[in-house]
């Protein structure tokens, strides 16, 4: 199932980061570049050291400027995750595309890689609360709250990885059909964002 695939490379890129632990380190991309194996791995990579970001930017003794480029660097990994989306759409698009739809094949509130951005973040979500709920210095009553948020997170993975399933099935069978949507982000282009383009003048 395409999903439990997901699942082992997304748990594979999580641990491979955790290695170092390090958000300026290099990715270590172990798939071929033009196979989906690698942009499941780039996405999850992306998503982890976002993860990290978010982390250190909350820190109530950050230094100002160092925040501010951290804010960027979270702006500019927004853009290549959704990039990356994209791609891992375009590989489904290819797969299907001799499928004809039926004449009442309905579209899905969202497409699969989004469905599959979903599942990469559930995969970093059970990572840490895994973590939480095994952590020897906190209380037991703090790991069994985790350990119960634990058990969610994965019936929850659960069940996405289910309606993912369902999703391909029912595109493969015509049953559904699926377009990509170029998401027009604004705030990164200086032609659409004002502050941007107002400054230039």
């Amino acid at each position: 199932m395409f999903t439990q695939v997901c699942n082992k490379i997304f748990n594979q890129s999580i641990a491979a980061y955790h290695e170092h632990n390090d958000v300026h380190q290099a990715i270590s991309n172990p798939y071929e570049k033009s196979s989906i194996e690698h942009l499941l791995f780039l996405k999850n990579w992306i998503d982890t050291v976002q993860w990290h970001l978010e982390d250190i930017i909350r820190d109530p003794k950050i230094d100002p400027v160092e925040a501010l480029g951290i804010k960027r660097w979270i702006d500019r990994s927004n853009q290549e995750r959704t990039d990356v989306v994209e791609y891992i759409d375009s590989y489904f698009l290819g797969q299907y595309s001799k499928t004809v739809p039926a004449a009442d094949a309905a579209i899905n509130t969202e497409s699969p890689a989004w469905a599959i951005d979903r599942l990469s973040i559930l995969a970093l979500k059970i990572y840490h609360m895994q973590e939480e709920a095994t952590r020897a210095d906190a209380t037991p009553e703090h790991r069994a709250a985790c350990q119960r948020k634990l058990d969610i997170l994965l019936e929850q993975r659960e069940d996405l990885g289910t309606a993912i399933e369902t999703l391909l099935a029912d595109i493969a069978a015509g049953k559904k059909f699926m377009k990509v949507y170029k998401q027009m982000k604004m705030y990164n282009d200086p032609s659409l964002n004002p502050v941007l383009y107002k400054t230039e003048k």
